[in-house]
């Protein structure tokens, strides 16, 4: 058995499945090539078969991808597969993964199925889909709370029919570390052909167990793939955090004896990347990422860590791409200096005109700011005015007035299209009157769910401010992220934002597994 562990990331397939999560094509190849710098073993880069935006966002990362195999999710049927295998035809090496649900309550309920159809369904699947790649992967869906006779008999054939990774999926996040190992192990003991596939875990966060569980996925159970995501993302609860379970694994090596060829010094580029791309503000005391993770405030740990960092410090903050070190650029700075450390950072922007742009942004804010921090950097880049060639509507121009016992009021200026729109509102303070003065005129009828703050840079009043607005109109939800030192302007960004997503007519089928 390998000792290394395959580390697959779903981050842009079942990551995306968080409401409001749902990224562009050009936002999925941005987080692809930091997946790359990475060195993720193997990137699931969506559901080919769901929408033609999705095709195309496969079809794109297949072509620029080279390091990592290019995965594109499939339901067990030959459009599916056919469509997968399609988007994935540039890829330097690639992968199809196929699934159908195997839980008694699954088949009954959802697919309206007996056994045996599924049976011949996940067989005649996988055997379709080696016919069109030497690399086909298959998931039982709600794997775990499958019958284990049945689930047997369903995974020896697939493997005679040439599947060579088996995942199996603890699809609702059910499981129980000890167990779920066990239950991996039981299975591959049972299978006669189980060792001529690579056996791998997809596990769900709803008890809080994912990383726990794929741990023991692995250790108990003979596992040597791991299912996961940045930042833990994913649809209810999330998945298994890749940051997570890839630092368990360096860090206590002398107890799982397993190797990863993950470069740890990018997590947290790409922590951040996803973050600011989708809008789900990574929470200060996460693991590994948090902004607190390798922050002490008490006094007797301070004084241990000043002695000796590994009294309270079981990682290295630089091991994972922290940086305590500020960003020596300012109003001063040329575009060669600019351009220097988006390298050092890991930021790869398309084109000159990108570069020009991002570049522009720095210059101003840099006109309103003293001190430029590496989170100012990330977050210009990924401001969706870089690229204004995707957006319906536009910031041109903002103004509010607001004063002690008047009513606050603002006159907002912004494209739609070709068009330029001016409005006023009145509000109950600066932001709600800038965002009425938005809606009076493109009269969304959206529902704002989430309004959140985010200070890119601490420590100072001049931090830049990040907004995140998610909006939901006709059963579709939106995020748009914003940032500027004036958290009223950062605030229209976002609202704006989220009405371009609404703005685009391109559906999205959400996968299972």
């Amino acid at each position: 058995m390998s000792d290394k562990v395959i580390i697959f990331d779903t981050t842009l397939r079942d990551g995306e499945q968080s409401p409001g999560a749902s990224m562009t094509r050009d936002e999925k190849l941005r987080i692809a090539r930091q997946l790359e710098r990475l060195r993720v073993d193997v990137i699931e880069a969506g559901f080919a078969a769901s929408s033609n935006g999705d095709f195309e966002a496969v079809k794109a990362i297949a072509a620029v991808i080279k390091d990592s195999i290019v995965c594109s999710l499939a339901r067990a049927n030959d459009r599916d597969i056919s469509r997968a295998a399609e988007a994935l035809q540039g890829a330097a090496r690639s992968r199809v993964h196929t699934f159908i649900a195997t839980s008694p309550l699954h088949m009954e309920k959802k697919l309206r199925m007996t056994p045996e159809q599924v049976y011949e369904q996940a067989r005649l699947a996988v055997r379709f889909a080696r016919n069109l790649s030497a690399d086909v992967e298959f998931s039982p869906e709600d794997g775990y709370r499958s019958e284990p006779d049945f689930l047997c008999r369903v995974l020896e054939a697939v493997i005679a029919e040439g599947a060579t990774t088996i995942n199996i999926p603890d699809t609702v996040g059910y499981a129980i570390p000890e167990l779920y190992g066990a239950f991996i192990a039981d299975l591959r003991r049972r299978i006669p052909n189980s060792d001529k596939a690579v056996w791998s875990v997809h596990c769900h966060n709803d008890l809080g167990m994912a990383v726990a569980n794929s741990l023991a996925g692995v250790k108990l159970g003979g596992a040597r793939q791991i299912e996961c995501t940045i930042n833990g993302l994913g649809e209810r609860a999330g998945n298994c955090a890749l940051e997570e379970v890839v630092m368990a694994l360096k860090t206590r090596r002398d107890h799982f004896g397993l190797d990863v060829g993950i470069d740890t010094t990018q997590i947290v580029h790409a922590s951040r990347l996803v973050a600011q791309t989708t809008g789900f503000v990574v929470q200060p005391n996460k693991a590994v990422v948090g902004a607190n993770a390798f922050a002490h405030a008490s006094g007797i740990h301070q004084d241990g860590v000043l002695k000796a960092r590994d009294t309270y410090e079981i990682m290295r903050a630089e091991d994972v791409g922290w940086s305590a070190n500020k960003i020596v650029l300012g109003k001063l700075s040329g575009r060669n200096a600019f351009k220097q450390r988006l390298q050092e950072l890991g930021i790869a922007l398309d084109s000159e005109t990108e570069v020009n742009a991002a570049f522009a942004r720095f210059k101003e804010l840099a006109d309103r700011k003293s001190e430029i921090f590496e989170e100012d950097i990330i977050a210009l880049v990924m401001d969706e005015s870089v690229t204004t060639e995707h957006e319906h509507y536009r910031l041109l121009a903002l103004s509010q007035r607001s004063e002690t016992g008047e009513r606050p009021h603002a006159s907002i200026a912004f494209a739609a299209g070709e068009t330029e729109l001016h409005a006023e509102s009145d509000g109950n303070g600066p932001v709600d009157a800038s965002l009425k003065a938005i809606e009076s005129k493109v009269q969304s009828g959206a529902e704002m769910l989430l309004y959140s703050v985010n200070a890119i840079t601490s420590g100072s009043t001049e931090s830049q401010g990040e907004v995140t607005i998610r909006l939901q109109h006709a059963g579709r939800v939106a995020n748009g992220v914003g940032s500027d030192p004036d958290i009223v302007v950062a605030s229209a960004k976002a609202y704006l934002a989220a009405l371009n997503k609404l703005h685009s007519k391109i559906e999205r089928v959400p996968a299972q597994g």
